[in-house]
């Protein structure tokens, strides 16, 4: 007993410690939070009352504080606060979670997610209630990475676990029913396009005001990066894509390759695979939104409208061969083969196209009362740039070919077999298939075809069991027989003639050998003959080059010669001139000094007399001289004859001869008087 109540003192002490913690902790004046938790506060009493509306008392009232608690040792008034301790927010690499808020202004009527502001990030309570968060889903979501959140104000929906506190089994409905709507998008993990999917993701947006009026799909806004108020960065930012103008509903922008982390409460995403035009098509875009454009068509075209790239309509310029992005809710892509395609009018043969597959072979009525089928192909080339105009006026090429081209060309064709037999039809094949690709490439171009060629086949029975065309063809052969056996007997014949031919070839090659050879002797006598031929011919022209340089030399001596002999007769010339002249001046003087021309004249020819008579020998006084005359001049008959010859040659008196001087002349009248 002594003992015990040495001990006594001691024990009372720690049962007093022990009922003064558990007072303490009863009233919750000491609580310690770990670094990995966070602590909701809410006050179970104030001065001031209770909140009037919400869940978070922003002034002191009783209930939920925004403000949490974290890691450490906190100290409260006794009785007056309870603490609601929670883990802290933990994304994981590659997720996203969502955010619903209990508390904050309602939303309005064209909202279906909370709006908020760019730096929210929810850990903020007051600052979001204060700035005007709204209540409800929120358009941000949060990324990787843990948070201290306010859970009773927030509640954040993971894949794996909903963070939040809990208040009443319908939060809970209303929790899980928000977390199936997203799964059911996927919307835990961003969007993820590859590369080789070859795929794009066309967006539907929830959220927003809706669209326009006539229009059916929401058209591109803030797509450029250098504005980067509007920039939505592909959905990812809501509230930028609403402050560009963003509408809901299906987006004419689509997702391409890469990751996006898109909010699928406020945007769906579906996957379609990209338009790939091959090599030898073409892509002709009907465009189902857009502005009006202008038609590019030109005056002169009247069965529709071709616009410009990005306008509604058929765009004027289609898609050449590649991997295209496009949106096809917000239009419609034709193809069209820009390679030579077969149209065949067989129902047994489809093309890969199957542009061909309602075709059938052509019926005819032949002109003698035939009622064959005529398998008809059509080779047919589209240029690439007229393409537009061919979807524009045809919807698309299948359409073309049932509702134009096959009544065009069935028609020309029963045309053609009214004016032919049915044998001709099969002899004047060829003929026709020519005729017909000129005629038939005027009717393509209409339509903005290229016709390449027109290929017929054999007219076969309209109906099974008719022989008809069968009959024909066995007399056609039977006829072809006859012809070659025509061909044969002249073949033959044409034989003989060459075996008679050989015959005779024969017989002379047995005399080849004289026949060899006579010829070659023939043939030594005629090289012999061109041998002496050539000489001679040799020898003449030598002949003649001897006589040309003889000849020209000749000429050459000759030319020298007479001009030596011109140049002396001039010389001469000029001598016997001067000469001439001198003795005309001596001539002259001595006739003045002679008395006249006439004295002189008689002189000389005195004179040539008598040296004529002196060089002669005759004798001038003759042996016999007879006297004559009354006068008794001793000249006697020989001089008076040569008296009365020179004065009748000068016409001169004969007094003048004799020596007398002349008589003067008369004096004229005039002067006379």
């Amino acid at each position: 007993m002594t003992n015990l109540w040495v001990y006594a003192p001691w024990f009372g002490a720690l049962v007093l410690a022990l009922l003064l913690v558990g007072l303490i902790a009863a009233s919750g004046m000491i609580r310690y939070i770990g670094n990995d938790r966070v602590a909701i506060v809410e006050k179970l009493w104030s001065p001031t009352g209770s909140i009037r509306s919400g869940i978070i008392a922003l002034s002191g009232e009783a209930g939920f504080q925004p403000d949490v608690l974290r890691g450490g040792l906190h100290f409260f008034v006794p009785f007056q606060y309870r603490l609601h301790v929670q883990p802290l927010v933990t994304i994981p690499q590659g997720r996203i979670g969502y955010v619903f808020a209990r508390d904050g202004r309602p939303l309005s009527a064209d909202q279906a997610l909370a709006a908020n502001a760019e730096d929210t990030d929810f850990q903020q309570t007051r600052a979001f209630l204060e700035g005007g968060g709204q209540k409800g889903p929120q358009r941000k979501i949060l990324r990787e990475g843990s948070y201290a959140i306010n859970l009773a104000q927030f509640v954040v929906v993971t894949k794996d676990e909903t963070f939040a506190l809990q208040l009443s089994s319908a939060d809970t409905a209303l929790l899980d029913q928000m977390a199936e709507v997203i799964e059911a998008r996927d919307g835990f993990e961003p969007v993820v396009i590859k590369d080789a999917d070859d795929q794009i993701g066309v967006v539907t947006v929830h959220d927003g005001p809706g669209l326009a009026s006539g229009e059916i799909i929401a058209p591109a806004v803030g797509a450029d990066p250098a504005d980067p108020k509007t920039f939505h960065n592909s959905f990812q930012e809501p509230e930028k894509f609403l402050a560009a103008g963003g509408r809901k509903g299906r987006q004419l922008q689509v997702l391409v390759e890469g990751t996006y982390y898109v909010n699928r409460l406020f945007a769906t995403v579906e996957r379609i695979a990209k338009t790939v035009i091959e090599v030898g098509q073409v892509g002709v875009v009907v465009s189902y939104t857009g502005a009006a454009g202008v038609d590019t068509s030109g005056e002169g075209y009247r069965h529709g409208e071709l616009v410009e790239t990005g306008r509604r309509g058929v765009w004027s310029d289609p898609l050449l061969p590649g991997k295209y992005a496009f949106n096809t809710y917000a239009g419609r892509i034709t193809m069209v083969p820009t390679t030579n395609f077969i149209l065949k009018w067989e129902a047994q043969a489809i093309g890969s196209h199957k542009f061909d597959e309602n075709l059938a072979e052509v019926s005819l009525i032949t002109k003698d009362a035939f009622e064959p089928t005529l398998p008809v192909s059509v080779v047919v080339h589209i240029d690439y740039r007229k393409a537009p105009l061919v979807i524009q006026r045809f919807g698309d090429i299948k359409r073309l070919v049932e509702q134009t081209l096959d009544p065009m060309v069935s028609a020309y064709f029963k045309n053609i077999g009214q004016t032919r037999t049915l044998i001709e039809l099969l002899q004047d094949r060829s003929q026709i298939q020519s005729l017909s690709s000129e005629d038939m490439k005027a009717k393509f171009g209409v339509y903005n075809l290229e016709l390449q060629e027109v290929l017929i086949g054999t007219p076969r029975p309209n109906a099974a069991g008719d022989d008809q065309i069968e009959r024909i063809l066995t007399q056609l052969r039977q006829r072809q027989i006859a012809d070659e056996q025509v061909g044969t007997y002249e073949r033959q014949k044409l034989a003989a003639q060459k075996e008679r031919e050989l015959r005779e070839a024969e017989a002379q090659a047995k005399q080849q050998t004289a026949i060899t050879e006579s010829e070659l002797s023939i043939k030594v006598q005629q090289n012999q003959g061109r041998a002496n031929l050539a000489r001679s011919e040799q020898e003449a022209e030598q002949t003649r080059t001897l006589a040309r340089a003889e000849a020209d030399q000749m000429q050459f001596l000759g030319a020298g010669e007479a001009k030596k002999v011109v140049a002396l007769a001039a010389a001469e010339a000029e001598r016997v001139t001067k000469v001439g002249l001198a003795q005309a001046k001596a001539i002259e003087s001595q006739v003045a000094a002679s008395g006249g021309p006439r004295f002189q004249l008689a002189r000389q020819v005195a004179e040539r007399f008598a040296e004529a008579l002196e060089t002669s020998g005759v004798d001038v006084v003759p042996k016999v001289q007879i006297a004559g005359g009354a006068q008794g001049g001793s000249g006697g008959v020989l001089q008076a004859l040569m008296t009365l010859l020179m004065a009748e040659k000068l016409d001169l008196p004969l007094s003048v001869l004799d020596g007398e001087p002349p008589a003067p002349a008369p004096e004229p009248e005039t002067a006379k008087a």
